[in-house]
């Protein structure tokens, strides 16, 4: 099983590593054309603690990639929930205290949250169903300011095919989900198309 988790972690972490990657770097480079005399201050909003977030490295990694420097041309502001959803609005309302030019959130929740309390910082997310949580109007006419990647929905399924790939007679999977949550009902959908296809029960 460890080769499995560790397939599954470098598929995510190239997925958000890239997704972050792209679109803070539009962002960085128009809010440094508009403020040529202000240092950039990227808000980022962790779902876990600092010590076990997997998009912090690769982000700030792809950054430097592209030229920036953290503390030379921009600045990082660091919130962590730590697993605790109920503190997800206090912390977005410190990091729109620390008047940051961008906020990035790492998934819906935490993007609802922030639109809630803040209605003119960009806010940069992944996103499941953008469209269907409310989040924006429409993907041909968002409005509003929130922005990101949609097509997570699809992972459910892409791990079901690599567990399938690592065990080829793989034939029962159990799947622990939070039914509360719409993008991962959405995700259990696509997971059990994917189990119909492959012939394996959930």
């Amino acid at each position: 099983m460890r080769s499995v988790r560790t397939q599954l972690s470098v598929v995510s972490e190239r997925v958000f590593h890239l997704a972050l990657w792209a679109l803070l770097f539009g962002v960085c480079a128009a809010t440094e054309a508009q403020q040529p005399k202000k240092m950039p201050r990227i808000g980022f909003f962790e779902g876990a603690s600092i010590a076990e977030s997997q998009g912090l490295e690769p982000f700030r990694q792809g950054l430097r990639e592209l030229g920036y420097v953290e503390g030379k041309n921009f600045i990082l502001e660091i919130q962590a929930m730590e697993g605790k959803p109920e503190r997800i609005e206090g912390l977005i309302a410190e990091l729109i205290k620390s008047k940051v030019d961008v906020i990035l959130t790492p998934n819906t929740a935490a993007a609802h949250a922030a639109k809630k309390v803040n209605k003119a910082i960009p806010i940069v997310s992944i996103l499941g169903d953008p469209v269907g949580t409310g989040l924006v109007n429409s993907l041909a006419r968002p409005g509003g300011n929130v922005t990101g990647l949609s097509g997570f929905l699809e992972l459910g399924g892409k791990r079901l095919e690599i567990l399938k790939e690592t065990i080829p007679n793989l034939s029962r999977v159990a799947v622990f989900w939070n039914a509360t949550n719409a993008l991962l009902a959405d995700q259990i959908k696509q997971t059990e198309h994917t189990a119909a296809v492959l012939g394996v029960t959930l």
